[in-house]
């Protein structure tokens, strides 16, 4: 895979626009003098420099598109002024000689347009209702997608029509017209190979299924199936964690489980899991949803479609957030629109109740956290002469509130303060949204990192054997976990690579995933910081090999508790430190640093002498408060949440049709669907 060129400053980039702009000027000049060398000049900049913009700057590119003056008006006056240099070259019956030579260049650009339209009905036949992951769509007839070159018309019309315009300058030094036919035939001849493609694929053949045949077959599909508890999810590319961390859970639920998403590129933001996935973009065809058999939907988010899928009434609703924390966004008022509210122990169901936002006490069901389950208890102290600690900061939120986040306040002095003690090993993972809000939070963020790399080039540390373990195991990882595509693949091509997963994929993603984080942490250096925003390692394999960790008040704090190790919480957010803890009970059993992070090394010594540690009976506490009682594991408490709302969900439809055949007469009773009827929850 080629390595990109690095972007050029923003000043070159302005400049190429005004090379542009004076290449054409020069162009014009050079075509009414007639003066050859500045022609062919001032052509080949032009051309070099359009090349540049669509390397470089798209975004003058639809400046100059929105001004009337996009690639098809700057590539049919580059020619004009060609041929006008041509006429102004010869004598006076020039003209008839060049005249058929106008006319196929009118023809090419005739084509061209053409080539559009029919691009543009290909694409239309290729946006599908229903966009799948993990499903055998193969009787929907897809096809691999057309070449990118037919689908995009400004790099169209750059590589179609460069023969002609190369043949037009090449007659000029030597007022060869010949040179010109050649490119000019050329270009029809591209021309006309990729209209024939394109339209070939509106065959009725060679076409993928319309939408009512789609639809037909989501239908059908969802009958054999038969779901009964499904994930939904709809939001920004940023936002994908939200849902990718409630997967395994959903995957080891008594039941069939589905995911089903609203906006198309979510489904190849969605992680590596053997759960079916459907991607249902209008409202239309989500409704499709009252008549199947699913009846549990968990959200672990809000977004502005939930309110769309919640008008289902067949269908119940739980909101299991995608982590708890004090913060006023884990008791939102939107809640109230669940049929239920799951959270993790006792902490969440009085935060709702304080907060007053209209969730009824009743609703609120206590699962745990699943996701958990899996993270390691503390074993004590750090073992060697390393003490690792983790730092992982949440975001500025969108309420603006400085205590959200230490990045900005305090992210440099704690980050100072832990690197100044030769005995720490520094994992920063900032949140995936940093920066995303307040420019100040990103800033903050990039001058971390670089204190990061500084400290690292001031260690020296043998690279272990195990190294290229971890390469070989990543390439099985990445085999198993992500598909193999075309540059140019569309989503009706990745639905036809995305079928239905092999048997035994999952157990063997789980078997490659834990490996290569065993073998990752192996092989970095001793005491080497590291730098975390992939997606590998996960939060939760950190959690793992931490002997500390500092954030803010987040749900990473409640999480965190299910290990039991030491944490503390940076307070920027100008309280005094009683009631900062009165303010946010999560932090009763954490350190609390102030911006300056003067606490840092005492913080550090009790980490390495538990005996020291005044707050491990109040972290056993408060996990038993945020997280709820170990045993029956939280798994267990899920999947029991899920089948009881399940059984009410079926109850409630047996009431429902009930109602309905009390009221009509059955000879009244407008035709139903025959695939309707709820079989009872799969155990």
């Amino acid at each position: 895979m080629p390595v990109p060129l690095p972007r050029p400053p923003a000043l070159l980039k302005g400049l190429v626009t005004v090379v542009l702009a004076a290449a054409f000027a020069a162009q014009a000049v050079a075509a009414l003098l007639p003066h050859v060398p500045l022609l062919l000049a001032a052509t080949a900049v032009s051309l070099a420099t359009e090349g540049a913009l669509y390397r470089w700057q798209p975004g003058v590119l639809s400046l100059f598109a929105k001004s009337h003056a996009d690639i098809t008006v700057r590539h049919v006056l580059r020619d004009l002024l060609l041929v006008v240099a041509l006429l102004r070259l010869g004598e006076q019956d020039r003209e008839t000689v060049y005249a058929p030579l106008v006319a196929g260049l009118l023809s090419f650009y005739v084509l061209h347009c053409a080539i559009q339209a029919v691009s543009v009905l290909v694409r239309r036949t290729r946006t599908l209702p229903v966009v799948t992951r993990n499903i055998d769509a193969s009787v929907l007839r897809l096809s691999p997608a057309p070449a990118v070159l037919l689908r995009r018309p400004g790099h169209r019309l750059l590589a179609f029509g460069l023969p002609a315009t190369a043949g037009l300058l090449a007659a000029a030094p030597g007022d060869e017209p010949v040179y010109a036919a050649a490119g000019i035939a050329l270009s029809l001849a591209l021309a006309l190979t990729g209209l024939g493609a394109l339209l070939l694929r509106l065959l009725p053949g060679h076409r993928p299924a319309g939408e009512q045949e789609v639809l037909e077959w989501f239908d059908a599909w969802l009958a054999a199936y038969r779901p009964t508890v499904g994930l939904y999810f709809s939001g920004g590319a940023a936002s994908a964690y939200q849902a990718n961390m409630w997967l395994e859970p959903l995957a080891r639920v008594d039941g069939r489980p589905v995911i089903v998403l609203r906006e198309r590129f979510m489904v190849q933001k969605i992680a590596a899991t053997d759960i079916p996935i459907v991607c249902l973009p209008k409202v239309s065809t989500l409704m499709r949803l009252e008549h199947s058999t699913l009846q549990v939907l968990v959200h672990p988010s809000n977004s502005g479609k939930t309110s769309q899928v919640l008008r289902i009434p067949t269908i119940k609703h739980t909101f299991v957030n995608h982590g708890e924390s004090d913060k006023l966004s884990s008791c939102n008022p939107y809640a109230k629109a669940y049929d239920e509210v799951w959270v993790a122990g006792p902490a969440a169901r009085e935060r709702y109740a304080l907060a007053e936002v209209g969730v009824e006490d009743k609703d609120v069901v206590e699962t745990g956290r699943p996701q958990l389950d899996a993270v390691r208890p503390y074993a004590g102290p750090p073992a060697g002469a390393v003490t690792t600690v983790l730092y992982a900061p949440t975001w500025e939120g969108w309420d603006g509130n400085p205590g959200n986040t230490s990045v900005i306040a305090a992210g440099e002095n704690l980050v100072r303060a832990l690197l100044a003690d030769p005995g720490v090993r520094l994992l920063y993972k900032p949140h995936p949204l940093t920066g995303s809000v307040d420019p100040r939070a990103g800033a903050a963020d990039l001058r971390i990192r670089e204190l990061i790399r500084a400290a690292n080039r001031g260690r020296t540390g043998a690279q272990p054997s195990s190294a290229a373990e971890l390469d070989r195991l990543t390439k099985e990882l990445d085999r198993l976990t992500t598909a193999d595509f075309r540059a140019g693949a569309d989503t009706v091509e990745r639905m036809r690579v995305q079928s239905a997963p092999e048997p035994g994929r999952a157990e063997a993603v789980a078997r490659a995933t834990a490996a290569w984080e065993e073998a990752y942490w192996a092989s970095l250096p001793e005491g080497e910081h590291q730098i975390i925003t992939d997606v590998r390692p996960a939060l939760y394999s950190c959690f793992d090999v931490a002997d500390l960790l500092v954030s803010d008040v987040s749900s990473v704090i409640s999480d965190f508790l299910a290990s039991e190790k030491p944490h503390a919480v940076a307070n920027t957010s100008g309280l005094s430190e009683d009631a900062f803890r009165t303010a946010f009970p999560t932090v009763v059993a954490a350190t609390v640093l102030t911006p300056d992070a003067a606490g840092v090394p005492a913080l550090l010594e009790v980490v390495r002498h538990p005996e020291k540690d005044e707050l491990a009976e109040a972290r056993a506490a408060l996990k038993l408060r945020l997280l709820g009682p170990a045993e029956p594991p939280s798994q267990e408490r899920f999947n029991t949440a899920v089948r009881e709302l399940c059984e009410t969900a079926r109850e409630h439809r047996a009431r429902a049709a009930e109602r309905l055949t009390a009221e009509l007469p059955a000879a009244e009773l407008p035709g139903q669907r025959t695939d309707t009827a709820l079989p009872a929850a799969p155990r």
